[in-house]
């Protein structure tokens, strides 16, 4: 933990290394966060509620999701950008490090610039949280906390996805971004709205629904499914284990495959 430590320090002071370019940027992605709440807020002026969820009870959902996405392209950056690292053959420097593999690409790149999104999200959450007048407890922090961990080791898996299909092909995957960005922004939303294909989808392949949608439901004293209450705090143990799926899928099928590039 100390080499993560140290390598997440070293990227956080090469990001801030220009102040002001950062903060313009930061404020960048602050504002297209804006936009995307705006969409969100237009949407709820129209129609009171969607589906059997009020306003408030989206903006939750909405707030947790910018959050949750927010700190996994933070400290997920080396995923998304595998494709370059293969691709210019610096993949040969990790390989000759002796520290473990996963480690080193997730502390190759970082993005502190998408923290301002997760600080948006937990104000909205708070908000919606003091609209609807739900009582906070220790209980409802610990399952908060819980479905972030798994919402994020989640989106990591899913970005593990696409790093390993870069073994077999050095141009982007789009097609994984069907489940990670779409994933996303049809996850801002309930996804017990959508038809039961999507449902399935997002529950049980990409599993959002299990890892966010089932807790906050739950925190939100609006239980999603007909489940007993503490399959809540269980739910999220889907997206450790969908990330510990898929890291061993990176090792096994894309690295111990990994030739080279040519370069």
């Amino acid at each position: 933990m100390k080499y993560v430590f140290h390598a997440l320090r070293m990227q956080w002071r090469c990001a801030t290394q220009y102040r002001a370019s950062f903060w313009m940027q930061t404020l960048a992605q602050l504002v297209m966060s804006g936009s995307e709440l705006m969409a969100v807020l237009v949407l709820l002026g129209r129609f009171t509620s969607v589906g059997q969820w009020s306003g408030s009870e989206i903006m939750f959902f909405f707030g947790m999701m910018q959050m949750t996405f927010a700190i996994t392209e933070c400290v997920g950056r080396g995923l998304t950008a595998f494709s370059r690292v293969v691709q210019g053959g610096e993949f040969y420097q990790i390989l000759l490090r002796p520290r473990n593999l996963l480690l080193q690409v997730l502390c190759s790149s970082t993005d502190p610039r998408r923290l301002s999104t997760a600080v948006l999200g937990i104000v909205l959450m708070w908000l919606s949280v003091t609209q609807l007048g739900i009582p906070w407890t220790l209980g409802s922090t610990v399952l908060l906390l819980i479905s972030v961990a798994g919402t994020v080791l989640m989106l990591l898996g899913l970005f593990l996805v696409e790093a390993t299909l870069c073994f077999l092909s050095v141009q982007s995957i789009e097609a994984v971004n069907i489940l990670t960005y779409g994933g996303r922004t049809a996850c801002e939303y309930p996804v017990d709205i959508y038809p039961r294909p999507i449902r399935l989808l997002f529950m049980y392949v990409a599993p959002f629904g299990l890892c966010m949608h089932v807790p906050v439901s739950a925190l939100l004293h609006h239980p999603m499914v007909d489940w007993p209450a503490w399959t809540a705090y269980l739910a999220p143990l889907a997206g450790a284990m969908f990330f510990l799926l898929m890291a061993l899928v990176w090792r096994k099928v894309g690295v111990k495959r990994y030739c080279s590039t040519g370069s």
